[in-house]
């Protein structure tokens, strides 16, 4: 079983799984993770929503997945 973290998984179920990645989020600019949207809301729509794409979405994804 892999548990990469992927951009299709939502905020929520990261930040359950894996709460260090909070700090992850914060750096991004992705405040929402106290928000109700963080339940439902991907990683990737989250980050889009952000204007985080391409490479720097990437890079969140890189180290979001060093914390686990």
């Amino acid at each position: 079983m892999d548990n990469k973290i992927t951009k299709i998984m939502t905020l929520g179920e990261v930040i359950e799984k894996y709460p260090k990645s909070v700090d992850v989020f914060m750096k991004y600019g992705l405040h929402c993770i106290g928000c109700s949207v963080a339940t439902w809301e991907t990683i990737e729509q989250g980050a889009t929503a952000h204007g985080i794409a391409g490479e720097k979405m990437d890079s969140l994804l890189e180290e979001l997945n060093k914390i686990k």
